[in-house]
């Protein structure tokens, strides 16, 4: 089983994923550390070739990363690949998510090249949202609520089958 962490900069999808893979006893593999192992930082990458670059480089490490069972934190424009969307049909998708007044002190650290204050990361998230809300198949909101809890929500869901909320919605249980 293949469990794929998506949702906006800063949501927490690399801490969510290391701790989920720990308390599942999976594999864990953040596709941005494995671009920037390979290619250096991703501020870099993006100053140095441009983001069609940078998202060529990202979008072989997920289809390397998705293709093997565990957890898979992708970075946050990752799911803007049509491939990338296919290949997340046949995996369980979790989104996580971030309200913008818990967000501040998270985009500080200035390794996110397209988001350098809390105007530019609302416009992308804003921007985003729909696309993240079509693919996933549960949702996490890790604005204020410990990651321990917030783990072992998501670890409950899979242990429960990983239903996506969905089709729960639609009655389709």
């Amino acid at each position: 089983m293949t469990i794929v962490l998506i949702g906006p900069p800063a949501a927490g999808k690399t801490r969510v994923g290391k701790r989920l893979a720990k308390r599942l006893g999976l594999t864990f593999v953040d596709t941005d550390a494995v671009v920037v192992a390979g290619h250096g930082a991703i501020a870099e990458i993006f100053a140095e070739h441009g983001e069609p670059y940078f998202r060529a480089l990202e979008r072989a490490a997920v289809a390397e990363a998705v293709a093997r069972p565990g957890i898979v934190s992708l970075g946050g424009g990752a799911v803007l690949d049509p491939d990338t969307q296919a290949d997340l049909a046949a995996t369980r998708v979790v989104l996580l998510t971030v309200r913008p007044e818990a967000i501040a002190a998270r985009i500080t650290n200035r390794k996110r090249p397209l988001v350098t204050d809390l105007e530019s990361w609302t416009r992308l998230v804003e921007a985003r949202t729909p696309l993240y809300q079509s693919l996933a198949d549960y949702t996490a909101d890790t604005s204020t609520r410990p990651i321990e809890t917030i783990v072992e929500e998501i670890a409950g869901w899979i242990e429960d089958g990983g239903i996506p909320e969905r089709r729960t919605e639609q009655g389709e249980s």
